[in-house]
């Protein structure tokens, strides 16, 4: 089985201990993560929790993975590549500050395998950043694993979320800084074929 990092470097150092969110009964907003670290879990219906108009009250199974961190925690490369595209997604619910990066890599089989694909290009999303994580990048500037990209980023310029930064694989080229994170339940199976499950790259957060 591969564990964080051992393949890839890690986009987030996550400590020993952290919180595996389940919110497929929805967000209970009373409740305090005893932990500083999260998870977000990828392929998860979210009932109730999308409902600003960008996502139009149909939209709740997240297509990504999120890294629940405390704002400024640093954010790096999991692969050499290149800045594809940044913008800031200012919408309401949506993911703020953002960058996607491009990548040709080679991906396990599946998650926890140790069997890998030919190599190909992948896009990976990182939202919910700060601000200034945008500061001074170009699109084709060439970046290192573990080249730090980012810093997390505060609710009031992330979009309205908790600090976290939303990781997202996508197997096509996005056409600008932004990818679909949460779906329709019958758009689910078409999206899961272009935006594989992020812990090809992660490894096994949970």
């Amino acid at each position: 089985m591969v564990a964080q990092g051992d393949m890839f470097h890690p986009v987030i150092h996550l400590p020993d201990e952290y919180w595996v969110f389940d919110f497929t009964r929805g967000e209970d907003k009373t409740w305090v993560c005893p932990y500083d670290y999260q998870i977000g879990r990828y392929d998860e219906y979210r009932p109730g929790m999308y409902t600003t108009d960008l996502f139009g009250g149909v939209r709740d199974v997240h297509i990504g993975l999120d890294i629940g961190a405390p704002v400024d925690t640093a954010v790096y490369a999991f692969s050499d590549g290149l800045i594809h595209s940044f913008g800031n997604n200012s919408e309401d619910g949506s993911y703020g500050p953002t960058i996607i990066t491009e990548h040709y890599v080679s991906l396990p089989d599946e998650v926890g395998s140790r069997n890998l694909r030919p190599k190909t290009k992948i896009w990976a999303l990182h939202g919910h950043l700060s601000l200034d994580s945008l500061t001074d990048l170009e699109v084709g500037m060439q970046i290192k694993a573990g080249e730090l990209i980012a810093k997390v980023g505060s609710e009031d310029i992330n979009g309205g979320w908790p600090p976290h930064v939303h990781f997202q694989l996508s197997f096509i080229e996005p056409e600008t800084h932004d990818m679909p994170g949460v779906v329709e339940q019958e758009n689910r199976d078409s999206a899961l074929k272009i935006y594989p499950d992020p812990r090809l790259v992660l490894g096994l957060v949970y």
